[in-house]
């Protein structure tokens, strides 16, 4: 699966021709990066941008990530190599919810070399009933470095890694319980309301009346539930409402069960 994505890539200078056509080797201050085993140019950038190949990235975290119990669950190259998502699952950190709904975490690593993505490390929640990799909007801990000479420390990535790994275990076992232990109460419902669109309101309150949620775990599905299905998931305002529904649920929950967010 990993070695899907373990091509080679080179960096080409870019240069440019003299009026007699000719090449002109003077530093143009651009160069390619180019898929080696098929040729195609992945993009064009300046000489300040690092290349930090997939191979080099997954040298260093792939073995750590399997010693801490991950198992890879998902690599996905696109655009022809230009980007790439790799994911990892920790089957052995299942949390029970509730008798229909269990969670497990799941770490991703994506990278690219076309200046879309920097190096992106996020961990976060997963239903097991969805292994499409779907996120249900929990992001327990991110990292993101841009390719720049500057900016990269490969030294880093063993720590990042392992520092959001257990960053996410300590959501798991700290914050869902309360949320699942937790009855929120018709105030908050309004709190959450206050969130969505007007039109979606209606359907929020279709899908309380139909489910009868009980916890703040229940609440927050039913709100997951209307983004990932009834919402337009290609406007900026549809993510940006998925980033901050848990935030909002877990301080609505914490000041109900009257415990102090850290």
């Amino acid at each position: 699966m990993l070695q899907d994505a373990m091509f080679p890539v080179v960096e080409i200078p870019a240069i440019k021709l003299n009026n007699d056509g000719h090449d002109d080797l003077s530093d143009t201050g651009y160069k390619f990066i180019v898929r080696k085993d098929t040729g195609k140019v992945l993009s064009c950038m300046t000489n300040s941008y690092k290349l930090v190949k997939n191979e080099t990235i997954m040298n260093i975290a792939e073995p750590l990530i399997k010693k801490l119990g991950g198992v890879p669950s998902e690599v996905n190259v696109l655009s022809g190599g230009a980007k790439t998502h790799f994911s990892w699952n920790f089957p052995k950190q299942i949390v029970k919810m509730s008798k229909q709904d269990e969670m497990t975490p799941e770490i991703s690593i994506m990278n690219s070399y076309n200046g879309t993505l920097g190096l992106n490390i996020l961990a976060g929640a997963f239903r097991l009933i969805c292994l499409n990799g779907a996120i249900i909007g929990i992001v327990a801990s991110k990292y993101k470095n841009k390719h720049i000479k500057s900016n990269i420390s490969l030294d880093d990535i063993t720590n990042v890694v392992e520092e959001t790994i257990n960053k996410t275990k300590l959501v798991f076992k700290e914050e869902f319980p309360i949320l699942a232990e937790t009855k929120f109460r018709e105030n908050h419902l309004i709190e959450m309301l206050k969130m969505f669109p007007d039109y979606a309101n209606t359907i929020v309150t279709d899908k309380v009346i139909m489910d009868k949620p009980k916890t703040f775990w229940d609440l927050f599905n039913v709100g997951t539930n209307v983004l990932s299905h009834h919402m337009n998931r290609k406007l900026d305002s549809t993510h940006g409402l998925e980033q901050r529904l848990y935030p909002k649920i877990k301080k609505l929950a914490y000041t109900e069960a009257k415990i102090a967010i850290s």
